[in-house]
């Protein structure tokens, strides 16, 4: 049985995106094969 990775059909984070908790923006090929966690918040 063949194993293959599902395609990633996402846009790249924009350029000007502010970032927190890391000295540089990183983009979705530095990200892959790592489990992420994303935490979106508002500040209401």
């Amino acid at each position: 049985m063949l194993f293959t990775q599902p395609a990633v059909n996402a846009p790249e984070f924009p350029p000007d995106l502010e970032w927190l908790n890391t000295p540089q923006p990183l983009s979705l090929r530095q990200l892959r094969g790592k489990i992420v966690v994303l935490e979106f918040w508002t500040f209401g």
